[in-house]
């Protein structure tokens, strides 16, 4: 079977299971299985596949099929300006969430400065470890509840040389910060995505950790604690910087001024960005 039969009849089957970006995920595959860029993917369109290739093919397809996400079967995920390795143990990056790099940027435009940066529920590591790629004489702190994904995010740091400037802590939000801590920068990710949206959400986000989705609430829980204890982190007029979905984001407290709201490219709500006050 030549790579272009087989990735017309993977096409549609993929659509048939209601798979978002059918072809992109049955290029992706084959690229994957096959060794091969997308400029060979291209040459060899009307080549026989090798057996090989296609049994390995077959395997990961039947997991794509089940909704799997993809970044779980080829084991890595782009995101900003890097290619960063996923497990299930850790959520799936987003475009949107590349949002929240920018504000950073657009609040500290000088990256040859030297901030200390925190990131609150790092999962992967992605937003920790771009941020120490944009702002190369800076520390950053990451931390998570979870060690599997602590662990994820430092195999990452190691793979895109950041992990010398670079802090892993293991705890519940601020608990897990070193005593004393005090940042130019907090950013989080949280959960916030609330019980009642679960049910209504893609068949891919079954497969990610749920306890990194939603507060298992009105997915405020973890955005209200975030900024009721961030001052105490903050450095004088230190930025808080919270992505955020459909719950909106609450009031900031006293110790705080929000500066913006920041929105992703089809204009709907991503996140807000405080300042300590």
């Amino acid at each position: 079977m030549t790579a272009r039969q087989l990735l017309q009849d993977t096409i549609k089957l993929l659509q048939q299971v209601g798979v978002d970006a059918p072809r992109r995920d049955a290029e992706l595959l084959l690229m994957s299985v096959w060794a091969i860029s997308n400029t060979d993917l291209i040459i060899k369109m009307h080549d026989d596949v090798p057996e090989d290739i296609v049994v390995s093919f077959e395997r990961m397809l039947q997991r794509r099929l089940k909704r799997e996400p993809l970044a779980y079967i080829l084991g890595v995920k782009d995101f900003w300006q890097d290619e960063f390795m996923i497990t299930p143990d850790v959520l799936v990056p987003r475009p949107e969430t590349e949002h929240l790099i920018e504000s950073v940027l657009k609040y500290l435009p000088k990256q040859d400065e030297s901030y200390a940066f925190a990131d609150i529920g790092t999962g992967s590591g992605c937003i920790a470890i771009s941020l120490a790629k944009e702002y190369v004489h800076s520390h950053v702190v990451a931390c998570d509840i979870s060690d599997k994904a602590l662990m994820v995010a430092q195999g990452n740091a190691n793979k895109l040389h950041v992990a010398q400037r670079m802090s892993f802590y293991a705890g519940d939000l601020y608990q897990a910060l070193p005593g004393g801590s005090q940042f130019d920068v907090i950013v989080s990710n949280p959960p916030y995505v609330s019980r009642d949206e679960m049910s209504g959400l893609e068949a891919e986000l079954s497969f990610e950790p749920r306890f990194a989705l939603t507060d298992e609430d009105s997915g405020l829980t973890l955005l209200l604690k975030l900024l009721e204890d961030a001052h105490i982190y903050l450095k004088d007029a230190g930025l808080l910087v919270l992505e955020s979905g459909l719950c909106g984001m609450p009031k900031a407290p006293s110790t705080l001024q929000k500066i913006e709201d920041y929105v992703d490219l089809a204009g709907n709500f991503r996140g807000t960005v405080f300042r300590k006050a």
